[in-house]
């Protein structure tokens, strides 16, 4: 049984933090060069009472009023984020009782970062071939701004907030979700990683801030990122990945219409397109307005690229999501 895309949206906070105010903030980091580096010229920031399941519902109820959508139609959520608002219960429960989804709906949530979309894709897939689920509601909702240490100017610089909402069905819909690569590699686990917080680092055994190489002030509680390592792991898997959706779709890379990856920043994006010597008239960029919104970027951008038109039917587009874990995913999406 075949699945496909039947409609996305997305909810982006009202906050925003932009150039110029990084700028008043870092001075030594002009306007310029923050969106010559990252090619994002601000960021939407979840409010301090706004937290995942609050812009998930908000994603939902979007995607619900706009495409037609019944609360009473979905019989299983997946939420995909690394900022749930509770250890426990599992936030997808509470956004079954605020969306008001029948009780006969499975739900749970998924900690996956950049990765995280095409895992649910593939997830999403599994549920309706296995004939569990008809129609899927995928979401996407990270606050990583809270994570962020207000001194921080390379993850201030880079990260926003955002929520997506994805209905993935059996019926018709405007892509059919095609073959998958997925991997792991947990020794890159250290760089990018919240230490404090959970079981094994309690939040109050913190350790006092720090200052890094790169002037960017640290504490165990918030968001590390080692960038450098994070840019090696990238373009040396990135490629791999690409090659390894192409074979298992028996497809050759002029096959593919779009190749839409996760919006990390500007550079990483023309660093890969380069490497893999993509056209750019059939490489998508999106993160200018809104920044890296984790796993919310694949789903933001193919929303985007509908939207523009983009492709049409009969187009194959590939989709690659990696990062924190380390993980990767990518697949292919038939355009019906």
């Amino acid at each position: 049984m075949s699945a496909t895309i039947k409609a996305i949206e997305y909810y982006l906070p009202d906050g925003r933090l932009d150039n110029s105010t990084l700028n008043q903030l870092f001075p030594d980091w002009s306007v310029d060069k923050i969106s010559a580096k990252t090619g994002i010229f601000q960021r939407h920031i979840a409010a301090n009472d706004e937290f995942t399941s609050d812009m998930a519902v908000k994603a939902a109820n979007k995607l619900f009023e706009k495409n037609d959508i019944g609360a009473e139609s979905i019989d299983f959520i997946l939420l995909c984020t690394q900022s749930p608002d509770y250890f426990l219960p599992t936030t997808a429960c509470l956004i079954q009782d605020a969306l008001g989804i029948p009780t006969s709906a499975g739900a749970f949530d998924f900690n996956l970062g950049c990765s995280g979309y095409v895992y649910g894709l593939a997830v999403s897939k599994g549920l309706i071939s296995a004939g569990i689920a008809k129609n899927v509601l995928l979401i996407t909702s990270e606050t990583y701004s809270k994570f962020i240490h207000p001194e921080d100017k390379s993850n201030r610089t880079i990260f926003g907030d955002a929520a997506s909402a994805s209905l993935i069905t059996q019926d018709d819909g405007f892509a059919t979700i095609m073959g998958f690569d997925l991997g792991t590699d947990g020794r890159g686990a250290n760089n990018l990683i919240v230490k404090r917080g959970a079981v094994r680092y309690p939040l109050d055994q913190a350790s006092e801030d720090y200052v890094d190489e790169f002037n960017n002030v640290r504490n165990e509680k918030n968001l590390l990122m080692n960038g450098t390592e994070i840019f090696n792991f990238t373009s040396a898997m990135v490629p791999v990945l690409v090659d390894r959706v192409l074979k298992k779709n028996n497809l050759a890379s002029d096959d593919i219409a779009m190749y839409i990856f996760h919006q990390a920043n500007k550079f990483m994006l023309n660093h890969l397109r380069s490497k893999l010597k993509i056209p750019e008239e059939r490489f998508y960029y999106f993160l200018e307005n809104c920044g890296n919104t984790v796993s919310s970027t694949l789903p933001i951008a193919l929303k985007e690229a509908v939207n523009s038109k983009e492709f049409q039917s009969g187009d194959q587009l590939l989709l690659a999501g990696f990062g924190v874990g380390y993980s990767w995913g990518g697949c292919v999406l038939a355009c019906e």
